[in-house]
C-alpha cells in the first residue's frame, strides 16, 4: 500500500505551445462617438450585411453626428484579395477619416 503522506511530482505540458505572434494592446477607445466616423470591416461571410445596419442604428441612437463607412469601401478581409486589402487598410482608414472600426461577422 502506498504512503498517503508521500507527495508526487508531475510534469505538465501545455499542448498549445508558445505564442507565435506577440500580443498587441488595442488602441485607446474614444471617450464617446459624437462626431466620429466609424468604418465597418467584414470578411463577407455569415450575416455581417444584416448585422452592421443594426449596429449602426444602435450607435446612431446614442451618438450625435456620427457617420459610417461601409465594409464595401474597404473590401473583404478574408479570402481572395485579403492580403492586399489588409496591406492597404491603414491608408484607406486615414483616407476616409476613420475614428473607430467595427470588424466582425454576424452569427
Amino acid at each position: 500500500m502506498s504512503d498517503p503522506t508521500a507527495s508526487e511530482a508531475f510534469v505538465v505540458l501545455w499542448p498549445g505551445g508558445a505564442p507565435a505572434v506577440p500580443a498587441v494592446p488595442p488602441a485607446p477607445r474614444p471617450a464617446n462617438l459624437d462626431g466620429k466616423t466609424i468604418a465597418f470591416l467584414w470578411d463577407d461571410m455569415f450575416r455581417g450585411d444584416e448585422i452592421f445596419p443594426i449596429i449602426a442604428d444602435a450607435i446612431a441612437g446614442t451618438a450625435n453626428d456620427v457617420s459610417f463607412v461601409s465594409h464595401a469601401v474597404f473590401g473583404s478581409t478574408f479570402g481572395g484579395d485579403e492580403h492586399a486589402v489588409l496591406a492597404a487598410l491603414p491608408d484607406r482608414l486615414r483616407e476616409h477619416g476613420i475614428d473607430a472600426v467595427v470588424s466582425g461577422v454576424g452569427c
